[in-house]
């Protein structure tokens, strides 16, 4: 019986292909990501108003101005503060730095850098 000698150090063929082929089969498009995000945000959440106010814990007042990829918040001691969609394909999470609401059908939740959150009615 004469033995084959091992070859070592290169993958055989149906190796890389296999490889290749579970490769292929996992890649989805950035577009096609970013259309099923969307999608999946549009289906559990309400649609926000152009315009809302906010009533908070202890009275305070806070108003949204909803652009979809932007809001602009008015915080109970009258700063106003331009928050960019987080990620940017969300439609209910706004944020920068240390400042953030979320918006989830007619709540909100502000929270500010050095302040307490505030839980808000709309």
């Amino acid at each position: 019986m004469v033995e084959k000698p091992i070859r070592r150090g290169r993958p055989s063929g149906a190796l890389i292909a296999v490889a290749c082929a579970i490769a292929v089969a996992s890649c989805q498009s950035d577009e096609a990501k970013t259309e099923a995000t969307v999608a999946s945000a549009e289906s559990t959440s309400e649609a926000q108003p152009r315009m809302a106010s906010y009533t908070c814990a202890g009275g305070a007042l806070v108003t949204v101005e909803n652009f979809g990829s932007s809001v602009r918040v008015v915080g109970p001691e009258g700063e106003s503060l331009d928050l960019p969609a987080s990620p940017a394909t969300q439609r209910n999470r706004y944020g920068l730095a240390s400042d953030a609401i979320v918006l989830e059908g007619r709540e909100a939740l502000f929270m500010r850098g050095g302040h307490e959150p505030l839980t808000c009615m709309r």
